[in-house]
């Protein structure tokens, strides 16, 4: 039971690298129906609603276990990582936001040494340069281009979502919190300031169709109760550089589903900071097997 138990979380991680891959198409078709602010907003209070009815009816802890520490992380994880992000795909392309969002891991590898003491290997440092080199690629400055800013958004939203990781990570190693609620309290919390921006910024209302419910639902339920409730759950149970990397699947998935359901074909500047950031994802995922293995037999 014990060799089954230390395998869910990396089975946990492959499902939300699904979820979360297709995800990018479906919040680039919501945002025809509402703007960014208003649809991360609605995902986040509708899953946070949600989390806290699912605990409530499990009978499991509703304290968020530090409300201050849950507030920090709203902040950085719904409203920064949601904010940006989706604000990202308004002139942004879904794949190419994928790629740059998805730099968290590197993000993340780098600030769980200082915090967590995880050290980094010689091979994750030149993986984290070839990325960085990947990115000067994609944001390819010598050239003009109608989305640099929505391309700054999505790394922002990488940013952001790293500073979550390490935060999630730190607080549960000193409070006593029930993962439900902890993600319940922070989805809640940190659509306060989603839902003031969008009443300032998005006087437009929304257009209500099939479609838009069905991505909100999608969103709510899959992309954001379930698949948040299992990256916290990886968080938990391995170290934070690994877990990062465990979702190294959802942006080469990004691309690829943009491509078929959307007809995004990058330019070759993009091909070539793409292929350069994968190579250092594939770098970086060799080198978290090793992890992996010394993790395993811990």
């Amino acid at each position: 039971m014990i060799v089954a138990r230390k395998w869910l979380p990396i089975i946990g991680l492959i499902i939300l690298s699904v979820i979360w891959g297709y995800n990018w198409v479906v919040v680039k078709q919501a945002l025809a129906f509402s703007g960014p602010f208003t649809f991360g907003m609605m995902r986040a209070l509708i899953a946070g609603a949600g989390l806290f009815l699912i605990t409530a009816c499990l009978k499991r802890p509703l304290s968020p276990g530090s409300l201050r520490g849950a507030v920090l992380l709203g902040l950085l994880q719904t409203t920064g990582f949601f904010g940006f992000s989706t604000w990202a795909l308004v002139a942004g392309g879904a794949g190419k936001t994928a790629v740059l969002v998805y730099t968290m891991p590197f993000w993340l590898l780098v600030l769980a040494g200082p915090l967590f003491g995880e050290k980094m290997h010689r091979w994750q440092w030149f993986a984290v340069g070839i990325a960085f080199a990947g990115l000067i690629f994609l944001f390819h400055p010598w050239q003009k281009q109608p989305d640099l800013f929505s391309s700054f958004l999505a790394v922002l939203a990488g940013l952001s979502w790293a500073l979550a990781g390490a935060w999630n990570k730190y607080l549960r190693s000193v409070v006593q919190v029930d993962l439900f609620a902890l993600n319940a309290w922070q989805l809640v919390i940190g659509s306060f300031p989603l839902l003031l921006i969008a009443l300032l910024l998005e006087p437009e209302p929304i257009v209500w169709t099939p479609f838009f419910i069905g991505s909100v639902m999608y969103n709510a339920v899959l992309a954001t109760a379930v698949a948040w409730s299992l990256w916290f759950f990886a968080l938990q149970e391995m170290p934070a550089g690994m877990a990062g990397l465990g979702t190294l699947a959802t942006p080469v998935l990004g691309v690829l589903f943009a491509w078929l359901a959307l007809g995004e074909t990058p330019i070759s500047w993009e091909i070539i900071g793409m292929i350069l950031i994968f190579t250092g994802l594939t770098i970086l995922s060799g080198t978290g097997l090793l992890l992996a293995k010394k993790w395993h037999r811990g």
